[in-house]
């Protein structure tokens, strides 16, 4: 591949990037994405031989902009408990900032296609969870508890954009949320 290409390929999903922050995941069509990239609406299927495989490249950005984020939060040294409340809290900030990328990164077709290789980029995530819950919590199925976490976590993240935890719970930040989460799936905070 050429500089060039190299660098068209990246302009369309820095393009997809831009369009789906700016008006969601409907907006993502090849077409749509070629014209704001000022080339033909054929161009991207040289680079991206179907929708998905596109879709695929727009949502990886996501998976490394999310694991940026973690990785600026508390690191190794650090209490395990308060890592994975590092981890949980900057998962539901990136997933309530960036709405319609958080959407596109968690579409099971998108995961499902092994070929796509999308789940590379998004398990060693989910690996660095059920390790730090497997401190936390070494008699558990750390697995197990960081799978249950985690659905809580994107379940908190969907009902809060949705605007019904706010109405169900009477509150208007999700802290005491996320905290329940991790004394549900962790235990107390000291033990308590």
């Amino acid at each position: 591949m050429t500089d060039y290409d190299s660098g068209l390929r990246e302009r369309l999903v820095d393009v997809g990037v831009e369009l789906l922050a700016a008006e969601g995941l409907s907006a993502l069509t090849l077409r749509e994405i070629a014209r704001r990239a000022g080339v033909s609406h054929g161009a991207p299927r040289r680079y991206f031989p179907t929708h998905l495989e596109l879709l695929s490249a727009i949502a990886r950005r996501g998976f490394a902009d999310l694991a940026d984020r973690v990785g600026t939060a508390p690191g190794p040294g650090t209490d395990p408990r308060a890592r994975v409340a590092a981890l949980a809290r900057t998962y539901l900030e990136f997933a309530l900032d960036r709405p319609g990328m958080y959407e596109l990164m968690f579409r099971h077709d998108l995961l499902e296609s092994g070929h796509l290789g999308l789940r590379d980029t998004s398990l060693p995530l989910f690996e660095l969870l059920a390790g730090l819950v497997g401190e936390v919590r070494p008699e558990a199925d750390a697995r197990q508890v960081a799978g249950a976490l985690w659905a809580n976590l994107h379940g908190i993240a969907q009902l809060w954009r949705w605007n019904s935890l706010q109405l169900a719970v009477r509150g208007k930040d999700f802290g005491p949320l996320l905290d329940a989460a991790l004394a549900a799936h962790l235990g107390a905070v000291g033990g308590r």
